[in-house]
């Protein structure tokens, strides 16, 4: 009976167990099944291929060994698709070439080069130097620089790039902080924690969360009384959520502490990849740009502010600028923070010639303007401190530099457009200024050539006046509109002929920034004016840098217009991508017409190699051995008449007409008599 009730007992445990477990099955089951249909149904829209591919970057379009920004990156960090942006096509190998330096540069608008966006952005400006400068080295410089965004696109993308073997990156942020995508006083935030920020920013990735928030913008739209999302508004307008954030508050605070975090863990992730970063500080328009909107001042607490603040406008108006001084100067002692009244006591200040005083003022009147367009000081302040807290971070002083080719040191329209994009000036002092950076850190090697330096760089950079017209007309759109709404006084939109034309369309998307170089490119060819053309051909070159067939016909242009030292360069940047033959040909004979013996013994040694052609070069060789070894000598006897003969029948023998011209002319300049010499000169006017 004990072993019955004992089977009993055991057989109801195993039953009450087995149901236990069965609930414990149904409840997880019942918790995991949503989980379930959640992942089937983003299976399945991965697998209809409906949304997007957020990843930084993918596959070029018909170039399988290259990787580009993809387009649809930036839908991350926009709800609204329809006012995302996109940036660069700038290709880079997915092998990276072991003689190749890559730099990534990362940031907004003024980085991305607006409103040139081309070749007038300081990335291309940079990317003309180096080639020049390092004619035997491959550069790399991808911009993924978005307009309309702010430091959470930043951090996002530096975290992506780390796998991709950056050498350097560049990074200019922080005036799109407060109306950015997801900035603190934008349209498109995301309420919550950073944490909840970045949640959001993980959960877009999901092909599930974009067909809900598509579906709730279409329903939106639908609901919507007007035809557009957009409603006739730019960008700019679009975007601002908070017109006025007063210095001190709490949404100003609130940005301030979203920049410090975003560019922490930006510097951070790239310091512990010991990856160098050159962050450069912010420049803004002080001296021209009249504050956007001013604090708003409390008549009660502050009774007397207006009628001072008025009588200083009346007495300038009059002309009596040491009484308007005095007005202004009342005003700003009854309230201290209002935009507009430190900005005319910065001019006033300026026209007593007191610029120290006069800076200080148009720096209040930037930092209590309360429409936050402009990055306020304290910006630069945070970016000064993150650089000294990573090692791997390096300040990059634009602003200085700015302010040191600005009168008075107060930055203006010599060098910006408008309140924030600087103009072509602008854009290349910037350029020196990372150039420098890099340098100075090591990133960049020795020269081993004559350097570019930046006054040669201004004065061959490859910008059309097309380019610099388009850029242009689009700032006088811009200033139309809001917050600028300077109406259409002072047009500059007048066409008076083709480059204004295709300028104009260019601005306002009638046609693309190609098809109108390809124009100018026949219209030069047509004419025969080589020089214009291997400009453009050049410009060309850098809007397609993985590309040989601009390199080489910009050389054979140059060449026309008997630019040796350009053609050499271009030829050498198009033999980098696609060695041959015929090109280090070409490099040789230039490099010794240009009488660089050294740079062309590389070149002469690959024709030797792959001598298709089955040209006599052995004996070129020999003869340009000769010359090093006569160079070498002659600078410890530069008076030695003799072995500047050698050197010139040397290059005669090898056919190099105009090396030998050269050193023929150095015996005659310095011994018009000189018998050797002239004999030669006779032999070269008969060759």
């Amino acid at each position: 009976m004990q072993m019955n009730k004992t089977r009993f007992h055991d057989n109801g445990t195993q039953a009450v167990l087995l149901r236990q477990r069965r609930i414990l099955m149904i409840k997880i089951i019942s918790i995991l099944f949503p989980f379930f249909i959640l992942g089937a149904v983003e299976g399945l829209l991965r697998v209809f291929n409906y949304g997007h591919d957020l990843q930084l970057f993918i596959t070029a379009p018909g170039k399988e060994d290259y990787y580009v920004l993809n387009p649809s990156a930036s839908l991350k960090y926009f709800s609204n698709e329809q006012i995302a942006t996109t940036g660069n096509k700038e290709l880079f190998k997915k092998v990276k070439d072991t003689n190749s330096i890559r730099i990534f540069v990362l940031g907004e608008s003024t980085t991305i080069g607006y409103p040139y966006f081309h070749n007038g952005s300081f990335h291309r400006w940079l990317q003309y130097r180096l080639w020049h400068n390092y004619p035997n080295k491959q550069f790399e410089i991808i911009n993924i620089s978005l307009t309309g965004v702010n430091s959470y696109t930043v951090a996002g993308f530096a975290k992506e790039i780390i796998p991709y073997q950056p050498d350097a990156v560049l990074i200019y942020t922080g005036h799109n902080e407060y109306y950015g995508a997801l900035g603190a006083g934008s349209t498109d935030k995301v309420a919550g924690s950073p944490f909840m920020i970045k949640l959001v920013l993980k959960l877009r990735e999901l092909r599930l969360t974009q067909l809900i928030s598509n579906t709730f913008n279409k329903i939106r739209f639908l609901n919507s009384t007007t035809n557009s999302p957009a409603d006739g508004k730019t960008r700019m307008e679009l975007m601002v959520a908070n017109q006025q954030i007063q210095i001190g508050s709490e949404l100003y605070k609130r940005g301030i502490e979203q920049f410090t975090n975003n560019m922490g863990q930006a510097l951070g992730v790239l310091d512990k990849a010991h990856i160098p970063v050159f962050i450069s500080n912010l420049v803004s328009s002080e001296y021209d740009l009249f504050p956007f909107i001013s604090a708003p001042v409390d008549s009660i607490k502050y009774p007397d502010f207006n009628k001072s603040y008025r009588e200083g406008q009346d007495l300038i108006a009059k002309g009596d600028s040491i009484a308007a001084q005095k007005a202004f100067l009342s005003a700003n002692n009854i309230f201290g923070q209002h935009a507009g009244c430190n900005y005319y006591l910065g001019l006033l200040s300026l026209n007593a010639r007191d610029s120290v005083a006069g800076k200080a003022y148009f720096d209040n009147a930037r930092d209590y303007d309360v429409l936050r367009f402009r990055a306020p000081s304290k910006l630069n302040e945070v970016i000064a401190q993150l650089c000294t807290r990573y090692k791997q971070a390096h300040l990059v002083d634009v602003r200085s530099v700015f302010e040191v080719n600005c009168l008075a040191h107060i930055i203006g329209e010599s060098l910006l457009l408008e309140h924030v994009h600087p103009n072509l000036r602008g854009y290349s002092l910037m350029s020196d200024a990372f150039y420098q950076a890099l340098k100075q850190e090591g990133i960049l090697p020795e020269n081993t050539v004559e350097t570019m330096d930046y006054h040669q760089l201004r004065a061959k950079m490859p910008l059309t006046a097309v380019d610099s017209l388009s850029g242009a007309y689009k700032i006088a759109n811009l200033k139309r509109s809001w917050p600028f709404n300077q109406g259409t006084n002072n047009d500059t939109t007048i066409i008076n002929g083709p480059e204004e034309q295709w300028a104009y369309e260019i601005a306002f998307r009638h046609t693309s920034w190609a098809t109108v170089m390809k124009e100018l490119l026949t219209n030069y060819s047509r004419t025969q004016n080589w020089n214009a053309a291997a400009k453009v051909l050049s410009a060309l070159a850098l809007e397609n840098p993985t590309e040989p067939v601009y390199f080489e016909e910009a050389a054979n242009n140059y060449g026309k217009a008997d630019n040796l030292p350009e053609a050499m360069c271009f030829f050498q940047r198009a033999f980098l991508l696609a060695p041959s033959f015929d090109k280090a040909r070409m490099i040789f004979v230039l490099a010794l017409q240009l009488d660089k013996p050294k740079e062309a013994l590389p070149y002469l040694d690959y024709a030797i190699a792959n001598n298709e052609r089955k040209m006599e070069l052995q004996k070129v060789r020999t003869l340009v051995l000769e010359v090093l070894v006569l160079q070498e000598t002659i600078q410890n006897e530069p008076g030695n008449l003799h072995l500047l003969n050698q050197i010139a029948t040397a290059y005669f023998k090898m056919g190099n007409i105009t090396g030998a011209s050269r050193y023929v002319d150095k015996v005659l300049e310095k011994e018009p008599k000189n018998a050797e010499a002239l004999a030669l000169s006779n032999q070269l006017k008969k060759a």
